[in-house]
């Protein structure tokens, strides 16, 4: 006799933040044409579109939108404040173009979304060659400071910042753009879903600023596989905990350019796809943290790539 799976019944591991078993099996279900057909559109959230896209296109969407914000704070003369993740080589891209179309960037103010921090809570120095300040201020900050970029506007993490992030950002009028895509554990910048964040209520979850906290042990092992630490699974030389920003500055950002993208090596192989359709279109959970980007009253812009649309389908051939 073969034995189907549903002769098999288990309990996924007890590490794993997604509880809610009917909206897993329900979102991956989700076929790629569904998605194709949402089209600017969202299935619930009035201010969420959802936008397919070729693998090729997402870098470059993001680098136009940065660019053109850019060059906007240069002929309007007024300020842009942004959030931004990590893509570095994006960055390199977006410098170069910045020089060759001659843009001053004295306008511009650069928040980091997360950092790295150790056990005890201390925040990596911005010297850490692994850590998210220091690749941004290699690929972007130190490539503009001389066409107008003033280093006092790169607000990075660490021990002094971290504390009055979110009042910082607060102060400069909340941010215009957040450049966000979720982790393995859905996180939203690094906004795990453990302890040092969840809430009775949903309304006091959202309004947490920037703290220090841990990570997810998906979080750990995810970035295991980043160039930084040597794309080996090593999750020694992952630190345990990060600095982010908080619910309440992904909220009250004008607008929001959320990515999924992110495959291995430029494979199929992903480990984003179902997490994407749980953050995207589950119910919002604080067990799904990038979920909350469907309650936001401010337009949040998705693209989603064609391989993480892919329809979820089982292969019994391919296995590593």
């Amino acid at each position: 006799m073969i034995y189907g799976k549903e002769d098999f019944k288990f309990k996924c591991a007890d590490f794993y933040p997604f509880k809610n078993q009917a909206e897993i099996d329900r979102v991956r279900k989700i076929t790629r044409d569904e998605i194709a057909a949402m089209s600017g559109t969202h299935p619930t959230s009035p201010t969420m579109e959802i936008n397919l896209v070729r693998n090729d296109e997402l870098e470059l969407i993001m680098l136009t939108d940065m660019v053109r914000r850019i060059m906007d704070s240069d002929r309007l003369d007024k300020k842009v404040v942004m959030i931004m993740c990590n893509p570095n080589p994006t960055y390199i891209k977006a410098a170069y173009m910045l020089h060759e179309l001659g843009v001053n960037c004295r306008n511009v103010k650069f928040y980091m979304m997360d950092e790295w921090a150790d056990q005890d809570g201390n925040i990596a120095p911005l010297s850490y060659k692994a850590g998210f300040g220091n690749a941004f201020y290699r690929f972007m900050v130190s490539r503009i400071l001389d066409i107008g970029f003033r280093e006092e506007n790169f607000i990075y993490h660490s021990n002094k910042v971290t504390p009055d992030f979110s009042k910082m950002l607060e102060a400069d009028g909340d941010a215009d753009v957040v450049y966000s895509g979720p982790g393995w554990p859905a996180h939203l910048a690094f906004i795990d879903p453990v302890d040092d964040w969840f809430c009775p209520t949903m309304e006091e979850y959202l309004e947490q600023g920037a703290k220090v906290a841990s990570l997810h042990p998906l979080t750990i092992a995810q970035n295991s596989l980043h160039g930084a630490f040597g794309c080996s699974g090593d999750i020694s030389r992952v630190p345990p905990k990060g600095a982010m920003m908080g619910p309440r500055d992904a909220m009250r950002a004008k607008e929001i350019i959320d990515m999924h993208g992110i495959t291995t090596a430029g494979t199929e192989v992903t480990w984003q796809r179902l997490t994407s359709r749980l953050a995207l279109f589950g119910e919002p959970s604080q067990d799904v943290p990038a979920s909350i980007l469907q309650l936001r009253k401010k337009p949040t812009h998705v693209y989603m790539t064609e391989s993480l649309a892919a329809n979820i389908v089982e292969d019994d051939l391919f296995q590593y």
